[in-house]
């Protein structure tokens, strides 16, 4: 429920607001005056685009704001997922700068623009009688027939349907690309893997390799160069070892001389320990080394294979051709299980199908048993509002499961007796359609939380008769929503809870539109002056209270 509006900078208006009644509220002004530009301020509520030629001032920012109450029309998850702030009070607002920027805000927050189009559309109905092409939406139609059918239940299990359904379409489709890209890779995949598991590659081995490559490369070499060392350590006269056992000797003299060479003494054994330990691997090392030429070919001719591997995948190690390895027995493995693999897919998918067409023939089956009882509504509705010859029918067809279901529905129209039943949007003409939207949403007031209804001379072109008629039916469904009325005949607005009028203020260098509630004496004088002119007649006066006392 809207409940202020405040315009600033806007077209001709300068400053205005309205609070509106929670029932059925009227706005009456004379042409001009600025109730059509209070609709397209109400616009950019809604998400409309604007530019800076609405500014009346144009040094000046146009703000636009509605202050709402949203406790009955379930958008909290909506304002969840948007993140934004949610209270069962809902201020929008939207900016226009003199630079031509525009910035909307739900709650304080600044918004897109798109977020503000779906809020908008949750928080007001404003209709015109040349805005009705949404009724020829089939996509609207659908949503029309299971408000009326009370499918709620019906819908949901379909969406949860349709959405294993997709899913498991969406796998199925995946598999089969998957499946087409492994079939042309498959030999290839085949012969890279053979070819790498031919190696049977080992972690580490290539550093290994290379160690026993080198080694057995300068063999001869090596062994020369380690019985050199050996000969100096351990030669009878002349060795390393004979002239440290001389050292030795000497150090334990000084140790017996003086005490304090005792430290040198156990530096001295600790490096004759070790020189002993290295001389011992020398000699380990120098009897592990063969030369042996076969073994170096095969050490070489494997190092080959694996170099030639790793320049044609562009890898660097032994270790990344292991994973090459396993990805490629993992694609192998894959492509020779792929049958196995689609035929499940296509089992779920077959599955989740049947459960998709079976939860859409439900809702098929709800939409379709409140036919006959929507048309006859409608229709007898349109002939209390001067279409006494109008018929509806609702054409059923079967389509491939989609988002809304497995069927499509079109509102099949003749305004006239003896013409032949068409889409609305062939046939219906302007104001046809306009009691047709306007029945319509009669007949829904009851069945759903509708927004604020804003009407916009949906009356023009209705005989008196007709038009009480029409605002009886708003009284109603007033009832339970919040009706907007913006009215040009005196008997429609004669039955609005509050009254609002629209008028030209040309004291000040700028003509500007201003609007004011009428008080009760008040609204006796203006629906004078729409029965009688601007100077209404004493009988215009007193049909004037007549209507007020309706």
């Amino acid at each position: 429920m809207l409940k202020s509006l405040s315009i600033q900078n806007y077209a001709l208006i300068d400053q205005l607001l309205m609070k509106p009644g929670k029932g059925l509220s009227m706005i009456t002004g004379e042409t001009g005056a600025g109730k059509s530009i209070m609709l397209g301020a109400v616009g950019l509520l809604l998400g409309n685009r604007a530019d800076t030629k609405v500014l009346l001032f144009e040094d000046k920012k146009c703000i636009v704001e509605g202050v709402f109450e949203i406790g009955e029309y379930g958008l909290k998850d909506f304002f969840e997922k948007e993140d934004l702030d949610y209270d069962t009070t809902c201020i929008v607002r939207r900016e226009i700068s003199p630079s031509g920027k525009s910035r909307s805000f739900v709650n304080d927050t600044p918004v897109l623009l798109d977020v503000l189009k779906y809020l908008g559309s949750r928080l007001m109905d404003v209709h015109s009688q040349h805005d009705t092409l949404q009724l020829g939406s089939g996509a609207y139609q659908l949503d029309l027939i299971d408000a009326f059918a009370q499918s709620k239940s019906q819908l949901e299990a379909y969406k949860t349907a349709f959405k294993s359904f997709r899913k498991a379409q969406k796998s199925f489709q995946e598999l089969q690309q998957k499946a087409f890209e492994l079939q042309k890779e498959a030999d290839f995949n085949q012969f890279q893997l053979e070819e790498l598991s031919s190696l049977s590659l080992q972690e580490g081995e290539q550093s290994e390799l290379e160690s026993s490559q080198e080694v057995l490369e300068n063999a001869e070499e090596i062994k020369l160069k380690i019985n050199e060392m050996l000969n100096l350590f351990e030669d009878d006269q002349f060795g390393i070892f004979q002239g440290l056992a001389q050292v030795q000797q000497t150090i334990g003299v000084l140790e017996r001389l003086a005490h304090k060479f005792a430290p040198l003494k156990e530096r001295f054994q600790s490096l004759l320990i070790e020189l002993k330990d290295l001389a011992d691997t020398l000699s380990t090392e120098e009897s592990a080394v063969e030369v042996d030429f076969e073994r170096l070919d095969e050490v070489r001719d494997r190092l080959s294979k694996i170099y030639q591997l790793q320049k044609k995948h562009g890898v660097g190690s032994v270790e990344e051709l292991m994973d090459l390895e396993r990805d490629l027995a993992d694609k192998v493995f894959q492509f020779q299980n792929l049958d196995d693999t689609l035929s499940e897919a296509k089992v779920q998918l077959e599955k989740a199908e049947q459960s998709v067409l079976k939860a859409g023939k439900e809702l098929s089956k709800k939409r379709s048993s409140c036919f006959e009882g929507f048309q006859k509504a409608m229709e007898s509705l349109l002939s209390d509002l001067g279409m006494e010859n109008a018929k509806l029918k609702i054409e059923q067809n079967s389509i491939a499961p989609s988002a809304k279901g497995i069927d499509e529905i079109e509102l099949l129209f003749s305004a006239n007796k003896g013409s032949s039943l068409q889409a609305l949007k062939k046939v219906a003409s302007g104001g046809e359609f306009s009691r047709l939207l306007f029945a319509i949403k009669y007949l829904m007031a009851d069945k759903m939380a509708m927004p604020t209804l804003i009407f916009d001379e949906i009356d023009t072109g209705i005989s008196g008769e007709v038009a009480l008629q029409m605002v009886r039916m708003m009284k109603e469904i007033s009832d339970k929503h919040q009706v907007i009325c913006i009215t040009h005949l005196p008997q429609v607005a004669g039955q609005g809870e509050v009254h609002f009028f629209v008028y030209k203020d040309n004291s000040s260098r700028k003509t500007i539109s201003k609007i004011k509630e009428l008080e009760p004496e008040e609204r006796v004088i203006e629906l004078a002056k729409m029965i009688g002119g601007a100077n209404p007649s004493s009988s215009a006066m007193q049909s004037a209270k007549e209507l007020l006392t309706r």
